[in-house]
This record gives structure tokens, C-alpha cells and sequence, in this order.
């Protein structure tokens, strides 16, 4: 079901484990959970291995990144250079586009606290150097190598950063980043930086004048915006100034789950307005719904379907954010440095270990596109939301 390429390769095989490196046990296992099955008939199935060969497959948000078996191992292993990535699990899961940010906001090579500047040009050269040395997945620096990806049957993964910290006050970086090969960039975690305010700040301030400087540079740079993280007032300056179109490529609708991390109705509609998309993220514990305090693939869906009567379908997509392994223990892990608990705050709910069929890469947007199929959503809509809305705005923002 649109395969990639994958010849046996596994990260840093040119190297030696412990001489090299230091060796973790990984989370490599692609059925860590119990396996999920939406019991398609052989007429769905039909229907989603034809919308994933003939038509682009676009994840806004989601990572090649293995955890470590250990949940000791967490915040060591992510201090290390050599962190691994899933190709394998990247082959199975027939996305053509990958927004990857490689996981900037937990890399603490060289500091304590992460998302600083010598953290993330050692990571990116790093993973960079490993993506070289195998065929399974490509750097796209231009729409046109997006394009040719699929061709190739290979994965394009589109550069991005979590968010803008690492510029500090230095404008210029931006460029540099750019010519590192970033595409995507959002402007805050979580906390506030020197662009605006996070998510779960108690005031949000909104974008400041060096945030303005660094917008109207992402876009002379043709760079991509994303306000997932951001304050509500810090979004609605971003998209005001920008003068293309901003994305939010991992979030939920505040109005059915009233958290820090979704986002109020007059931020998602500022963003359709202004030509943007919404991806539905699938991040543990953030998209639950009243109907469906358990997080699984339906409340998801929920939240889907609530964005797309509100902005409409042209304005939506699907943004997992899923990785390899266990996605709650690193939340916990880096909570502190973080401020994911802060995130999720504002309503009571028992913590979901995984997200039932959501669980990693190799099986989210197959089984988003096909729930979409079993709702009998039209095969025009499915291909929207699955690649053709994000197609627009890079063709349109990317040199």
C-alpha cells in the first residue's frame, strides 16, 4: 500500500555500537501495542491502497524518532548524538511528505534545557549524515523534490523546528536555518520566547516587534509557518502579518476539549481565512473529546470532523504527530523542561497510555484516510485532507 523503499538499513550502520556510540535497547517493535483493525471490506481496502498510490500523502507532523525501551533511558539517550530513526517504520506507513522536525524540542546534546541553536545544527547534521546513507526517505529542500520523492518511492521529509527559540535575537539565523535546509518553523513551544508567548503562558502578549522581523523573513525565504504551539493572541498577530498563508500542523478544536493545547474557534477560522490548514493531531492525551475521554482513533476523528464544519475541507489535514515507541513516558520525561502537563490542563481525564489505533507512523494516517473511507466521506474530500490541501499552500510558499 504504497510502499517505500527499505533495504535492511537501520540507523548508523556504517558505525560501531558502543565504540562509536552508546548503545540503548529501542522501541523498534512496529506492533508495541495490540494490533488495531477498522475490518474494511475488500472494497475500502481497494479504495485506500488507490487514494495512497495514485494521489500525495502528506503527514503535517510526524517522526522517524525511536524511544528507548527504558523509560530510565529517555533523557539520557536524547543527550546523545546518535539517536535513531525508523526507516522501516517509514516504509510501512505509505506517507509520501513528512513536516519532521526530527524532534528538535527534546535534544539536549549540548545543554540542560533543549531547543537551543548548538542542539539543533548537531542534531540536524547528524540525522542528516545517517539520511545519507540509505534510500528509504530523502530532504526535500523545494516542491519539486516533494514531488519527485514519490516517484522514486520515497519518503520526503520537509526540515522543520518545533519552534523559533533557538534564533534568540538574531535575525539572521533564519537565513542559516534555511540554508540548513528548514522549511517549516513554528514560532513558540510552549513557553514564551523572544517571538511571543506559548501556549500556556497566563498572558499572552502576542507577537513582538522581533517576532514581526522574523515573519516577514520566513516569508522572503519562502519558510512555512506554524502556530501550534502558540498563544491565542500570538496566533492571530502571526497570521495577521504573514503574508502567506500559516499552518497549524498539529492541533485540535478547543470547543470540544478545553485545553491550553486546542485551539479556540476565532484562531482556527483567522487561520482558514487566511488560506492555512489545520492538522488533527494525535499526540496522546490532547485531542479527547467529552463523548470520547479515551483517546483512540474516533475521538481524533471527532475533532476532524468538528474543523471541517467549522473552517471547512479545504482548510483541513491530518497532523498525528506520532513516533516509535513509548510516546507518554517521554511526555512525562520531559515535562518539566516542557511544560507538556500545562498543555493538557483544563480538564479532568485518565491518562491514555497510546492512542488506539494512532499508535506510531507505520499504521496513523492509513487508518485516518481509512475511517474517512468507512464514513463514506467522498474519494475528493479523502484526497483534501489527505495531501492535496497542504500541496496547495507548499507549491504556493516553497521555492
Amino acid at each position: 500500500m504504497n510502499k517505500k523503499q527499505y533495504a535492511g538499513y537501520t540507523s548508523f550502520n556504517y558505525l560501531k555500537a558502543n565504540r562509536d556510540y552508546k548503545h540503548y535497547n529501542l522501541a523498534t517493535d512496529l506492533n508495541r501495542t495490540p494490533t488495531y483493525s477498522l475490518h474494511l471490506t475488500a472494497d475500502e481496502e481497494n479504495k485506500l491502497n488507490q487514494i495512497m498510490t495514485e494521489n500525495y500523502i502528506v503527514s503535517l507532523r510526524d517522526h522517524g524518532f525511536i524511544v528507548p525501551e527504558k523509560t530510565e533511558d529517555i533523557l539520557p539517550y536524547c543527550g546523545e548524538l546518535h539517536t535513531f530513526f525508523h526507516y522501516e517504520g517509514i516504509a510501512e506507513s505509505g506517507i509520501d511528505i513528512i513536516f519532521e522536525n526530527f524532534m528538535d524540542g527534546i535534544s539536549t546534546i549540548t545543554s540542560k534545557n533543549g531547543l537551543k541553536w548548538d542542539d539543533v545544527i548537531y542534531l540536524l547534521g547528524m540525522r542528516y549524515a545517517d539520511i545519507q546513507h540509505q534510500n528509504t526517505v530523502t530532504i526535500a529542500r523545494s516542491y519539486n523534490d516533494l514531488t519527485k520523492a514519490k516517484q522514486l518511492k520515497q519518503t520526503a521529509l520537509l526540515p522543520s523546528l518545533e519552534a523559533a527559540s533557538i534564533l534568540e535575537n538574531e535575525l539572521d539565523r533564519v537565513d542559516i536555518l534555511y540554508g540548513f535546509g528548514i522549511r517549516c518553523m513554528g514560532i513558540t513551544y510552549n513557553e514564551a520566547n523572544t517571538l511571543g508567548s506559548g501556549l500556556i503562558e497566563r498572558r499572552d502578549g502576542g507577537l513582538t516587534k522581533f517576532g514581526r522581523r522574523v515573519v516577514e523573513r520566513m516569508n522572503t525565504l519562502g519558510m512555512i509557518i506554524d502556530i501550534s504551539h502558540c498563544g491565542d493572541q500570538t496566533s492571530l498577530d502571526v497570521i495577521e502579518e504573514s503574508r502567506d498563508p500559516v499552518l497549524m500542523t498539529h492541533a485540535g478544536a478547543r470547543a470540544l476539549w478545553n485545553t491550553p493545547r486546542m485551539k479556540p474557534n476565532n484562531v482556527l477560522q483567522a487561520c482558514a481565512e487566511k488560506g492555512g490548514i489545520i492538522g488533527v493531531c494525535a499526540a496522546p492525551n490532547t485531542t479527547l473529546t467529552k463523548s470520547l475521554p479515551k483517546h483512540s482513533l474516533h475521538s481524533v476523528m471527532e475533532h476532524f470532523e468538528y474543523l471541517v464544519d467549522l473552517v471547512g475541507i479545504d482548510h483541513v489535514g491530518f497532523g498525528p504527530d506520532t513516533f516509535f515507541g513509548d510516546h507518554v513516558a517521554l511526555q512525562h520525561a520531559f515535562d518539566d523542561m516542557l511544560g507538556i502537563s500545562a498543555s493538557h490542563s483544563g480538564e479532568e481525564f485518565n491518562e491514555s497510555s497510546y492512542v488506539e489505533g494512532l499508535e506510531n507512523p507505520s499504521e496513523a494516517m492509513k487508518n485516518m484516510i481509512g475511517w474517512m473511507i468507512k464514513k463514506n466521506y467522498s474519494i475528493e474530500d479523502i484526497v483534501k485532507v489527505s495531501g492535496q490541501n497542504a500541496m496547495k499552500v507548499m507549491k504556493n510558499i516553497l521555492v
